[in-house]
């Protein structure tokens, strides 16, 4: 059960989301019907570390094996999205992998989950033209920080 919970006023949501840096590139994703880009990861499910829940995210979305190196931001995200209010917890995370990398392409794939997500690598010097949420990112991973940063991201957001 994922760590979500619905109220009159908004949905808390509780999220991992790895950021992957290959080539000058880093990798995002989108459910396919959305106009904006994320990065990969997903939902903690009950009584699951966060690290753990990463891992197991992106497994099942590209069937690929990853280290979790370091913890980059702590995020308290407050957004509108598809007409309700979202209150999100984010952890993100530094991730690689000791398997050879996704195919590298610069044209948007499918994981194995189907159409149901796409991905892609994008160049990071071309993210701030991105429609990247939270759009702290579309400037931050240009330069990550050394320690942990807790951030509020407040945004309106329409889909």
């Amino acid at each position: 059960m994922d760590v979500v919970f619905k109220t009159d006023k908004a949905i808390f949501n509780y999220r991992v989301a790895g950021i992957w840096i290959e080539k000058g590139h880093v990798l995002l994703h989108k459910v396919v019907d959305d106009d904006h880009w994320s990065l990969p990861g997903g939902r903690v499910e009950i009584q699951e570390e966060s690290q753990v829940s990463l891992k197991r995210e992106i497994r099942e979305e590209l069937e690929i094996d990853i280290n979790v190196e370091r913890l980059v931001w702590i995020v308290e995200n407050f957004f509108e999205y598809d007409g309700k209010d979202f209150h999100e917890i984010g952890f993100y995370f530094i991730i690689s992998s000791d398997e050879d990398p996704l195919v590298f392409t610069e044209n948007p794939f499918y994981g194995v989950e189907g159409k149901r997500l796409v991905f892609k690598w994008t160049p990071i010097e071309e993210l701030r033209n991105v429609a990247l949420y939270p759009e702290f990112l579309r400037t931050a991973i240009n330069n990550l920080p050394m320690h942990t940063e807790q951030l509020v991201v407040k945004q309106n957001q329409e889909a």
